[in-house]
């Protein structure tokens, strides 16, 4: 369907709506799209980065990555801190500290959060700096990083759709990786019949799961018109991936489990779930359970089917680094910024689908688990085949409620397309009450 990107000209209502939150002079220095903070010859200057990636064995950590910027450029030094809370309790700490005066320059955000951040004031506008470093990364992921025609940061890691199965079961079934939904719909079937399920339907991802679908569907549930807001939640992508799992569902074809509750594992270990739809993340783990059993090695990942709008799927999480408010050093920092997330085979080494363009070395483990197959390339693909027209609003993380309808819908009280009923009047009503005009 036709969609329209959206303008800068929403980026500055959203900055409107700073003043609700009392943040409208929330820096000490603002540098506007970050052409200003360059040093002067011979100086030295100190950029803090702020993340929550791993600091695990057989990881490149960030301060191990980071020593090699600070030996190539002594002028450039960046101070790494690890945030050991939860995702939430650092944009907490992050949103005093901008307050303070004292944040970062540099700080890991999730894309859905980006928006928000900005509307209240806690980023920067580094539009221009950004530009330079575009074509280091995946279209998709770089529009993670965008609210309206404003971008805050760089993208670093990504979670596309994909679809994990087992090639030995569908082998012994007869079927091939499905190609499209279409194709999915029959194979569940015969899978079915052996009582096998091809999927699994999970109300506890269905935020960002079924966002996910309807991007790969080709939607865009956020776009503006003039000075206004449109969402379209419930568009015809949308409307395609409602009916495709209302099907599986009225036709017991598909398990019906939370992603991360125990019935989903216990499906995957006996071998009745036998396909995933999921985030190219979950290639780092998902399998874990299996190692040492008959089923280790057996599993490997296609391109998630088309679900109408050809070789296409959609963002399930993934983070970027964004340039905080206040920031003295924005171009600096965002040289930093694009430097360490296109280190790829480092960044891989943290089991991070990584957002820049290249692709990393599969891990012996992946080797291991998905039997020899390249799963690191396969991810590549993903990534450079998101929807690149798929932004996030503010107030996205209201969204949430996509859930309890889904949770409804397992129990039989609600519909699949109830979920994006949801959807659509939470984001209106998020939008609203954070004092940003929505089209009718």
């Amino acid at each position: 369907m036709a969609t329209t990107r959206i303008t800068r000209t929403a980026a500055v209502v959203a900055v409107g709506a700073m003043s609700a939150f009392g943040l409208a002079a929330c820096s000490s220095a603002d540098t506007g799209n970050g052409s200003g903070g360059n040093t002067a010859e011979g100086e030295s200057i100190t950029i803090e980065y702020m993340h929550r990636l791993d600091n695990g064995a057989d990881m490149a950590t960030v301060a191990e990555i980071t020593e090699r910027w600070n030996e190539e450029h002594p002028d450039i030094q960046v101070k790494t801190t690890k945030f050991d809370g939860a995702a939430t309790d650092m944009i907490l700490k992050l949103e005093t500290d901008v307050k303070a005066g004292n944040a970062p320059c540099l700080a890991q955000v999730g894309y859905s959060e980006a928006p928000q951040l900005y509307v209240k004031g806690l980023l920067e506008d580094v539009t221009t700096e950004a530009e330079k470093y575009a074509d280091n990364f995946s279209g998709g992921a770089y529009a993670g990083m965008r609210v309206g025609d404003v971008v805050v940061g760089l993208p670093q890691d990504v979670g596309p759709l994909v679809y994990f199965y087992n090639a030995a079961e569908f082998e012994a079934l007869g079927l091939d990786a499905p190609a499209n939904i279409e194709e999915l719909t029959a194979d569940s079937v015969t899978a079915a019949v052996a009582g096998k399920y091809l999927t699994a339907f999970s109300p506890d991802e269905a935020t960002h799961w079924l966002a996910a679908q309807s991007a790969a569907a080709g939607d865009t549930w956020f776009s503006t018109e003039g000075d206004e807001w449109v969402v379209n939640a419930e568009g015809e992508g949308s409307q395609t991936v409602a009916a495709f799992w209302q099907n599986l569902l009225d036709t017991n074809q598909t398990l019906k489990a939370d992603r991360w509750g125990e019935p989903f594992t216990i499906a995957l270990n006996d071998g009745s779930l036998i396909g995933h739809i999921g985030a190219a993340w979950e290639a780092g783990f998902l399998l874990d359970s299996l190692d040492g059993t008959p089923a280790e090695g057996q599993w490997r990942i296609a391109q998630l089917p088309d679900f109408g709008a050809g070789a296409m799927t959609g963002p399930d999480g993934g983070s970027g680094v964004a340039v905080l408010k206040g920031c003295e050093y924005p171009a600096e920092a965002m040289e930093y910024n694009n430097w360490f997330n296109t280190q790829i085979d480092d960044l891989s080494s943290q089991g991070l689908v990584v957002a820049a363009e290249g692709t990393p070395e599969t891990s012996e483990k992946m080797l291991r688990q998905f039997g020899d197959q390249d799963v690191l390339a396969e991810l590549a693909t993903a990534t450079a085949n998101m929807n690149p027209d798929f932004p996030y609003a503010p107030g996205f993380s209201t969204l949430a409620a996509m859930n309890e309808t889904a949770a409804a819908v397992v129990a039989g009280d609600a519909q699949v397309a109830d979920i994006f009923t949801t959807a659509q009047q939470t984001a209106v009503k998020a939008l609203t009450d954070l004092g940003l005009p929505v089209a009718e």
